[in-house]
């Protein structure tokens, strides 16, 4: 038996319609964990760090965080920024999962920490088909259990 806590995802999305999409496919990719899904960059900092409509929150397992780039409030840059440099959240693995493709917003984004970037096609049936490639991916993947 395993000791492992179960990994919650954290979908920070702020379009309705793609968030639906990808947690359709990221299910039909075989991914069986938990999705909680926010529209804003700083519900995503506050359900990391338990605060505001998260204070309190009794999840205590390990996270990894999908983040579209171009959110309100604080957008993906900066929750990027917030999480990699705060030592209690820093080994969270985060994958960028934006429509935006020029090659300095992708480094940039790799300087900052992330783990992954992805690129969401516009055209309907390769986005689903990316998302299910994703969820199979991270369906055997090892994520920190600590921070």
């Amino acid at each position: 038996m395993s000791d492992k806590l179960p990994v919650t995802i954290l979908l920070v999305e702020d379009d309705p319609g793609h968030a639906v999409l990808i947690q359709k496919n990221l299910r039909r990719g075989g991914i069986v964990n938990e999705i909680v899904a926010v529209e804003d960059g700083q519900k995503a900092v506050d359900f990391l760090f338990k605060q505001g409509g998260f204070a309190g929150d009794p999840r205590t397992g390990p996270v990894l965080m999908l983040l579209d780039l171009n959110l309100p409030i604080l957008d993906g840059y900066q929750v990027l920024t917030l999480v990699k440099n705060d030592e209690r959240t820093r080994h969270i693995p985060i994958v960028i999962l934006t429509t935006t493709d020029n090659p300095h917003e992708v480094t940039k984004c790799y300087d900052f920490g992330c783990n992954i970037y992805l690129i969401k096609p516009v055209d309907y049936a390769q986005f689903s088909e990316s998302i299910r490639n994703l969820g199979l991916f991270l369906s055997i993947i090892q994520v920190p259990q600590k921070g």
